[in-house]
């Protein structure tokens, strides 16, 4: 009988091992091909619309970082030129010349710039859309790509506005004016039902942008779509909820992969460590919060960057370390090992895949409860950036909420 039962648990041990490793293979697989999915965005415009500024808020960067496009009141790109995003290496920004030079004319300029690397184009001017404009849309169109209207530098047009009319000046009657005399210039130039999306590179958080960021996923497909979300700076709630729930879809890989590791005989939680640290480093850069990103935001919104600093509050958030992921990980197991130990009893062949489900558990508890308390604390990261926080409240945290499981 002895004989017989270890038979058993060696045949089981190589079963699950097979499975085991097989699952780990296909998990590792999809996750390789969202992570390494290219996004490639052009963006062109004449010179002086804020091209390179509006690449550089896209990429989270100022316009002073050393790693930011070239700016300027004159065209500083005279070939087509990556800028590559300093969270997702697969994902790049190009800043196209301006189309309708003497070195870039509009009949050969998608042959110049090899307009079949970019996935879209992204058409800025900050005054006026002109026929080169129009003729670039309808060359993409032609060759199966999408392109958008980006109407840049509404900031100053509000302001100048203001200005001439301070008695009677409405800013939602100006940005209507605005957004109509731009339809309009491109109906007349031959183009029929053109979007057009108002944009300050230095005021993300207002305007359009958030309907611009909108449109492009609803036009993408899953993966890219998951690339942009992660990659385009949360500037707003909306913002950060989509991207919350663009990461959320992915936690049960992870923990999945945490599951299949401890469930392989003899190899403990532990050997998780790293792979939870790095899905939870991506995580707290996504949302912004980590020192350089805090730092950006510091300059754009003319806060302190210990201000913002403070309105982190949630425990990764404030100490990520192993040593507090390892804590997390250790109490969600708790959870778990009173079923486990009923389970083991019953069926003492899949020992290691009660422990793979442990592992599962404390991964997935660890993954979506930190989600959820980052997105929390980039909320609160930019009310007060913006000053759309209650004064009164100042900054308040809460823990996160019970029934993750459910979700």
């Amino acid at each position: 009988m002895e004989i017989q039962e270890m038979d058993l648990r060696e045949m089981g041990s190589v079963i699950q091992s097979h499975v085991v490793l097989e699952v780990s293979s296909k998990v590792q697989s999809l996750l390789d091909s969202l992570e390494t999915t290219t996004l490639e965005i052009a963006v062109t415009g004449d010179s002086g619309v804020g091209k390179s500024t509006f690449i550089n808020a896209l990429l989270g960067l100022n316009d002073g970082d050393r790693h930011a496009a070239p700016t300027g009141v004159v065209e500083t790109t005279v070939s087509p030129t990556p800028y590559q995003h300093p969270r997702l290496p697969s994902v790049r920004l190009w800043d196209l010349p301006g189309i309708g030079t003497p070195c870039f004319q509009a009949k050969t300029y998608l042959q110049q710039m090899e307009f079949e690397r970019y996935d879209f184009f992204i058409i800025v001017a900050s005054e006026r859309f002109r026929q080169n404009h129009v003729m670039l849309a309808h060359a993409v169109h032609a060759m199966g790509k999408r392109f958008y209207f980006v109407r840049s530098k509404v900031d100053q047009d509000l302001r100048a506005s203001q200005r001439r009319r301070p008695t009677r000046f409405q800013e939602v009657q100006v940005l209507r004016e605005i957004e109509a005399d731009c339809i309009r210039q491109l109906k007349q130039e031959g183009l029929d039902s053109p979007k057009v999306f108002l944009v300050s590179s230095f005021e993300l958080h207002r305007f359009d942008f958030q309907r611009l960021q909108d449109t492009l996923a609803e036009e993408l497909e899953s993966h890219k779509r998951h690339a942009l979300l992660l990659s385009f700076p949360s500037v707003t709630a909306v913002a950060v909820q989509k991207k919350k729930d663009a990461l959320r879809k992915h936690i049960w890989k992870k923990a999945l992969l945490a599951c299949v590791v401890s469930a392989l005989p003899g190899l403990p939680l532990q050997l998780n460590i790293p792979m939870l640290m790095n899905t939870l480093g991506s995580y707290r850069r996504s949302f912004g919060l980590d020192d350089d990103s805090l730092g950006a935001l510091a300059i754009t919104a003319s806060k302190s960057h210990g201000v913002l600093k403070n309105q982190v509050c949630s425990t990764l958030g404030k100490d990520f370390s192993e040593n507090a992921v390892q804590a997390i990980l250790g109490q969600a197991a708790l959870y778990g090992q009173v079923a486990a130990r009923l389970v083991k009893n019953k069926v003492p062949l899949f020992d290691n895949m009660v422990a793979g489900a442990i592992s599962f558990t404390a991964a997935y508890y660890l993954l979506h409860t930190a989600l959820d308390s980052f997105a929390q604390d980039a909320q609160r990261v930019l009310e007060r950036a913006y000053g759309l926080e209650d004064e009164d409240q100042g900054s308040l945290c809460y823990p996160p909420e019970p029934g993750f499981i459910y979700d």
